[in-house]
């Protein structure tokens, strides 16, 4: 358990510092504010690092930072080394996180289902109830039902 603890200290100590460093220490215009550090996950023994990242943009945008996050690597590295303090600094390995892709299926799923309520609402505005509009029994019902006998007697 403790090395899992330690995992999850180093995965949030280097999506800090690279965020941080791709932010203010990197200049090259392909990581530019449109790269978004989103998780990092550290193997238990420590050696490797798998950092996500999304891209807001179109596919041309995405390749670009996908190749300066490639260049980046060994200066991120660097970074991360001087600032974990371990013994190894871990590989680190970028990945691009389906996150925004996901939420755009589900944006247009949620559309559909929109657009299908009011379909069936729009078909229900002029219906008329099969029955009555209230067909809920009532205590005043069940006393005329039986006859009103109780009322005479």
């Amino acid at each position: 358990m403790a090395d899992n603890a330690r995992a999850k200290k180093l995965a949030d100590l280097i999506r800090e510092v690279v965020a941080e460093k791709m932010q203010r220490g990197i200049k090259d215009p392909r990581l530019g504010t449109h790269v978004t550090i989103t998780d990092t996950r550290v193997t238990g023994d420590l050696r490797e690092a798998t950092v996500f990242y999304t891209v807001y943009g179109d596919d041309e945008d995405r390749a670009s930072a996908a190749a300066g996050l490639e260049s980046a690597k060994g200066v991120l590295r660097s970074a991360v080394g001087a600032a974990a303090g371990t013994k190894f600094t871990p590989t680190l390995t970028f990945v691009a996180d389906a996150l925004p892709e996901n939420a755009k299926t589900i944006e247009d799923l949620l559309d559909k289902a929109r657009a299908s309520d009011a379909k069936v609402r729009e078909a229900s505005s002029g219906a008329a109830y099969a029955g009555e509009a209230d067909p809920y029994r009532k205590p005043e019902d069940d006393i005329s039902a039986a006859g009103g006998d109780e009322a005479s007697e």
